[in-house]
């Protein structure tokens, strides 16, 4: 399992499309469902998921906290173990304002939580900032 994280607009996916050539491609912002995540890797060796944030978002409506990290903690272990590989992008939500609506803050909250755990069982982690790229793992 890969992780790249950084800000919007931050260059990840260029990234990704360049490292990770013919991937298949899971995205919420495309409107994909996460659970779909094992159908796809039938259909390619390389899975790239982003937008984890929308579907965190989701979850916080019928999800604790800790229920919501211990799902993708089970998630990422299961990624991490598998014969497919997994390429993570995940947006950076800890810099700059604190937001002000309590479930926009829960979303940061549990996403930097994630984003620890996701860089925990992750061979590589590579953080992306105005198109570059450093490999910090």
């Amino acid at each position: 399992m890969q992780l790249v994280i950084g800000g919007a607009y931050s260059g990840k996916r260029r990234f990704v499309r360049e490292m990770w050539e013919g991937a298949v491609w899971l995205s919420a912002y495309n409107g994909g469902n996460l659970e779909d995540w094992s159908h796809l890797i039938q259909i390619g060796k390389t899975l790239v998921i982003e937008g984890f944030e929308l579907w965190v978002s989701n979850d916080l409506k019928e999800n604790s906290l800790q229920m919501i990290r211990e799902k993708y903690k089970h998630l990422f272990l299961q990624w991490s173990e598998s014969d497919c590989q997994f390429i993570l992008i995940m947006l950076e939500m800890g810099r700059g304002i604190v937001p002000l609506e309590e479930k926009d803050r829960k979303t940061r909250d549990i996403m930097g939580w994630l984003q620890q755990d996701a860089a925990k069982f992750s061979e590589e982690v590579y953080y992306m900032w105005h198109g570059l790229a450093k490999r910090m793992k």
